[in-house]
Protein backbone atom coordinates (compact mmCIF):
# COMPACT_ATOMS: atom_id res chain seq x y z
CA UNK A 1 0.00 0.00 0.00
CA UNK A 2 1.28 3.46 -0.74
CA UNK A 3 1.82 6.39 1.21
CA UNK A 4 -0.88 9.35 0.94
CA UNK A 5 -0.23 12.28 -0.25
CA UNK A 6 -1.10 16.32 1.08
CA UNK A 7 -1.71 18.95 -1.33
CA UNK A 8 -0.09 21.93 -0.16
CA UNK A 9 -1.53 25.46 -1.47
CA UNK A 10 -0.13 27.65 1.08
CA UNK A 11 3.23 27.84 3.06
CA UNK A 12 3.37 24.04 2.20
CA UNK A 13 4.41 25.18 -1.63
CA UNK A 14 7.57 26.70 0.53
CA UNK A 15 10.04 23.12 1.04
CA UNK A 16 12.12 25.44 3.28
CA UNK A 17 8.91 24.74 5.62
CA UNK A 18 8.74 21.15 5.77
CA UNK A 19 10.55 17.76 5.42
CA UNK A 20 8.27 15.89 3.44
CA UNK A 21 9.91 14.16 0.58
CA UNK A 22 9.77 14.09 -2.89
CA UNK A 23 7.48 17.01 -3.20
CA UNK A 24 5.81 17.59 -6.72
CA UNK A 25 4.63 20.51 -8.04
CA UNK A 26 0.48 19.73 -8.49
CA UNK A 27 -2.96 21.13 -9.62
CA UNK A 28 -6.30 21.32 -7.09
CA UNK A 29 -9.07 21.40 -9.65
CA UNK A 30 -12.20 22.88 -8.68
CA UNK A 31 -11.12 25.19 -5.70
CA UNK A 32 -9.78 28.61 -4.75
CA UNK A 33 -7.65 30.20 -1.90
CA UNK A 34 -9.32 32.55 0.42
CA UNK A 35 -8.16 34.38 3.91
CA UNK A 36 -10.31 33.51 6.85
CA UNK A 37 -10.36 35.69 9.66
CA UNK A 38 -11.66 33.07 12.43
CA UNK A 39 -11.81 33.05 16.63
CA UNK A 40 -9.24 30.56 16.32
CA UNK A 41 -6.64 33.01 16.09
CA UNK A 42 -5.99 36.96 15.80
CA UNK A 43 -4.37 36.81 12.35
CA UNK A 44 -6.45 35.05 9.41
CA UNK A 45 -5.61 31.84 7.86
CA UNK A 46 -4.77 31.12 4.00
CA UNK A 47 -7.62 28.05 3.36
CA UNK A 48 -8.89 26.85 0.46
CA UNK A 49 -12.51 25.90 -0.63
CA UNK A 50 -14.55 24.66 -3.48
CA UNK A 51 -15.28 26.68 -6.18
CA UNK A 52 -16.17 24.73 -9.46
CA UNK A 53 -14.51 26.72 -12.11
CA UNK A 54 -11.26 27.70 -10.41
CA UNK A 55 -8.07 25.74 -9.65
CA UNK A 56 -4.76 26.39 -7.76
CA UNK A 57 -1.69 25.30 -7.86
CA UNK A 58 0.03 23.93 -5.17
CA UNK A 59 2.55 20.86 -4.29
CA UNK A 60 2.08 17.14 -3.38
CA UNK A 61 4.16 15.17 -1.14
CA UNK A 62 4.10 12.04 0.76
CA UNK A 63 2.64 11.69 4.04
CA UNK A 64 5.36 8.13 5.53
CA UNK A 65 2.81 5.63 6.71
CA UNK A 66 -0.05 7.87 6.62
CA UNK A 67 1.41 9.25 10.37
CA UNK A 68 -0.67 13.00 9.42
CA UNK A 69 0.04 13.40 13.00
CA UNK A 70 2.60 16.28 12.99
CA UNK A 71 0.91 17.64 9.49
CA UNK A 72 -2.52 17.96 11.55
CA UNK A 73 -1.01 19.48 14.31
CA UNK A 74 1.04 21.64 11.65
CA UNK A 75 -2.65 22.67 10.27
CA UNK A 76 -4.23 23.17 13.32
CA UNK A 77 -7.76 24.35 12.75
CA UNK A 78 -8.39 23.11 9.31
CA UNK A 79 -10.24 19.82 8.57
CA UNK A 80 -8.26 17.43 6.56
CA UNK A 81 -10.32 16.61 3.44
CA UNK A 82 -10.34 14.47 0.55
CA UNK A 83 -8.80 16.41 -2.88
CA UNK A 84 -9.67 14.11 -6.00
CA UNK A 85 -9.35 16.16 -8.50
CA UNK A 86 -5.51 17.22 -8.46
CA UNK A 87 -3.08 17.09 -11.94
CA UNK A 88 0.26 15.58 -10.97
CA UNK A 89 3.01 14.09 -12.23
CA UNK A 90 3.14 10.71 -10.37
CA UNK A 91 1.88 7.71 -12.80
CA UNK A 92 0.40 5.94 -10.20
CA UNK A 93 -2.80 7.19 -8.44
CA UNK A 94 -2.53 8.32 -5.15
CA UNK A 95 -4.62 8.87 -2.08
CA UNK A 96 -4.46 13.09 -1.43
CA UNK A 97 -6.04 14.98 0.90
CA UNK A 98 -5.89 18.72 1.13
CA UNK A 99 -6.27 21.30 4.34
CA UNK A 100 -9.64 23.18 4.51
CA UNK A 101 -11.37 25.33 7.38
CA UNK A 102 -14.90 24.34 6.86
CA UNK A 103 -17.47 27.75 7.33
CA UNK A 104 -17.64 28.77 10.87
CA UNK A 105 -20.00 30.82 13.31
CA UNK A 106 -17.56 32.82 14.25
CA UNK A 107 -15.86 33.77 11.06
CA UNK A 108 -14.80 37.46 11.54
CA UNK A 109 -13.78 39.91 9.20
CA UNK A 110 -10.99 42.19 11.01
CA UNK A 111 -7.99 39.63 11.14
CA UNK A 112 -4.80 40.79 9.49
CA UNK A 113 -3.01 38.79 7.31
CA UNK A 114 0.71 39.02 8.45
CA UNK A 115 3.23 40.04 6.20
CA UNK A 116 5.75 37.12 7.63
CA UNK A 117 3.56 34.65 6.37
CA UNK A 118 2.37 36.06 2.98
CA UNK A 119 6.41 35.94 2.79
CA UNK A 120 6.82 31.85 3.13
CA UNK A 121 3.72 31.45 0.44
CA UNK A 122 4.98 34.37 -2.34
CA UNK A 123 8.83 32.02 -1.79
CA UNK A 124 7.94 29.15 -1.65
CA UNK A 125 5.85 30.52 -5.73
CA UNK A 126 7.90 31.88 -6.80
CA UNK A 127 10.50 28.90 -6.46
CA UNK A 128 8.37 26.23 -7.47
CA UNK A 129 6.55 28.04 -10.41
CA UNK A 130 8.28 31.73 -11.07
CA UNK A 131 6.97 34.90 -11.92
CA UNK A 132 3.64 33.82 -12.67
CA UNK A 133 3.08 31.21 -10.64
CA UNK A 134 3.14 33.92 -8.04
CA UNK A 135 0.55 35.46 -10.53
CA UNK A 136 -1.34 32.83 -10.60
CA UNK A 137 -1.36 33.00 -6.50
CA UNK A 138 -2.72 36.16 -5.85
CA UNK A 139 -5.28 36.23 -8.73
CA UNK A 140 -6.38 32.66 -7.31
CA UNK A 141 -6.95 33.81 -3.98
CA UNK A 142 -9.75 36.03 -2.28
CA UNK A 143 -10.02 38.28 0.38
CA UNK A 144 -7.28 40.86 0.02
CA UNK A 145 -9.08 43.54 1.83
CA UNK A 146 -8.39 41.92 4.98
CA UNK A 147 -5.08 44.49 6.44
CA UNK A 148 -1.84 43.10 6.62
CA UNK A 149 0.06 43.31 9.68
CA UNK A 150 3.60 44.27 8.71
CA UNK A 151 5.79 41.70 11.14
CA UNK A 152 9.19 41.36 8.79
CA UNK A 153 11.51 43.20 11.70
CA UNK A 154 10.04 40.76 14.12
CA UNK A 155 8.43 37.80 12.55
CA UNK A 156 4.64 36.46 13.90
CA UNK A 157 4.94 33.35 11.68
CA UNK A 158 6.85 30.86 13.63
CA UNK A 159 8.55 29.21 10.16
CA UNK A 160 9.26 32.45 9.11
CA UNK A 161 11.87 32.69 6.39
CA UNK A 162 15.38 34.65 5.24
CA UNK A 163 13.92 36.28 1.89
CA UNK A 164 16.05 38.28 -0.62
CA UNK A 165 15.17 42.00 -1.61
CA UNK A 166 13.63 41.13 -4.90
CA UNK A 167 11.51 38.42 -3.25
CA UNK A 168 10.19 40.69 -0.71
CA UNK A 169 9.53 43.51 -3.24
CA UNK A 170 7.56 40.95 -5.66
CA UNK A 171 5.65 40.64 -2.64
CA UNK A 172 4.99 44.40 -1.64
CA UNK A 173 4.37 45.15 -5.46
CA UNK A 174 1.67 42.49 -5.25
CA UNK A 175 -0.12 43.89 -2.27
CA UNK A 176 0.12 47.59 -3.78
CA UNK A 177 -1.47 46.23 -6.86
CA UNK A 178 -4.40 44.88 -5.40
CA UNK A 179 -4.94 48.25 -2.69
CA UNK A 180 -3.55 46.21 0.52
CA UNK A 181 -3.77 48.30 3.52
CA UNK A 182 -0.93 47.78 5.60
CA UNK A 183 -0.61 48.59 9.28
CA UNK A 184 1.93 47.72 11.73
CA UNK A 185 2.44 45.08 13.30
CA UNK A 186 2.21 46.87 16.67
CA UNK A 187 -0.97 48.30 15.99
CA UNK A 188 -2.51 44.89 16.20
CA UNK A 189 -1.32 43.76 19.73
CA UNK A 190 -1.12 40.65 17.66
CA UNK A 191 1.72 38.23 19.92
CA UNK A 192 3.24 34.40 19.22
CA UNK A 193 -0.39 32.90 19.58
CA UNK A 194 -1.44 34.91 16.53
CA UNK A 195 0.47 33.08 14.11
CA UNK A 196 -0.96 30.07 11.81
Amino acid sequence: MSDPFFFGYGSLVNRRTHAYTPAHPATLQGWRRTWRATALRPAAFLTARPSPDSEIDGLIAPVPGGDWAALDQREAGYDRVPAPQVRHPLTRPHDIAVYSIPPRPDDGDGSPILLSYLDVVVQGFLTEFGASGVHRFFETTDNWDLPVADDRAAPLYPRAQKTSPEELRLTDDWLARLDCRIIHASETGLGQDAAP
